[in-house]
């Protein structure tokens, strides 16, 4: 406690600066309740996991007269989709079929020619979308590409005659939740003698669920982002939180803090 004979004695410099320290401790008090508001704002506005596919090159020769290849598209060690390779006679007839066969849960794009056959799966082009809305999915075998010699003469049937560089879409079950994928192939049936010859050449999915991906696509966002997240400014220094929380009142408390207290440290320095 200074005497009060002795107030009068105590410097000037000492003085300004418990002013300042006073100012500066109210200043900090406020910026720290304001800071922890606009770091949830900050933290709102966190832009959403990008998307991601998962592509996995190949080189698998599926062939006649008894063969299958099991797809596990996420390498989960739980086959999504066998694709089988077979051949089967009978009395007078012959028949080559290349399927696909979803595992439970699965699915493939296709379509139905007549009721009691299986469905046609689809043979989609690169850039096809997978997972768009009014797709035919069907969970049960659907036909490749077949062909026939019989009685009325032989013939092959199915959208993967002869064709290079399609695609399998597909729906299929991670942990109980719905992904798209695709899987690429050449397809060439043969005579003399006759066979069906199936090549895989790579396969992919999207790990975000019920996302649609994109028919030959193997990496990246199958979407361009929003454009306007493009120019969205970057988040705020630390020291400018607290006057984002409060609004203008904060910015012009803040001002007129620095400008008293910049008063008072010119005055102490004269």
């Amino acid at each position: 406690m200074i005497p009060l004979e002795s107030q009068d004695k105590v410097p000037v410099r000492n003085r300004s600066e418990a002013r300042l320290n006073a100012r500066l401790e109210r200043s900090l008090l406020m910026y720290t309740a304001a800071a922890g508001a606009a770091g949830v704002g900050i933290l709102a506005l966190a832009p959403p996991a990008e998307a991601k596919i998962v592509y996995t090159a190949a080189n698998v020769q599926i062939l006649g007269p008894r063969s299958f290849y099991n797809l596990d598209l996420n390498h989960d060690g739980i086959t999504d989709f066998r694709i089988t390779n077979t051949t089967n006679y009978n009395t007078d007839q012959a028949f080559w079929d290349l399927f696909v066969r979803p595992n439970q849960g699965n699915a493939a794009i296709g379509t139905f020619v007549y009721r009691g056959f299986p469905p046609n799966a689809r043979a989609l082009g690169l850039g096809a979308r997978i997972g768009a809305a009014g797709e035919h999915l069907y969970s049960q075998s659907a036909k490749m590409v077949s062909f026939y010699v019989g009685g009325g003469g032989s013939s092959a049937h199915g959208n993967w005659n002869n064709v290079t560089n399609h695609y399998l879409g597909f729906k299929f079950q991670i942990a109980g939740e719905t992904h798209f994928g695709w899987a690429r192939f050449d397809v060439r049936v043969l005579t003399g003698p006759v066979r069906i010859n199936a090549l895989l050449t790579g396969y992919a999915y999207e790990t975000i669920p019920n996302r649609p991906i994109i028919a030959g696509q193997t990496s990246g966002p199958d979407e361009p982002e929003n454009p306007a997240s493009l120019t969205t400014p970057a988040p705020p220094q630390p020291a400018m939180l607290g006057l984002l929380a409060m609004g203008s009142p904060g910015l012009s408390v803040w001002r007129r803090e620095e400008s008293t207290d910049q008063e008072a440290i010119s005055r102490s320095n004269q």
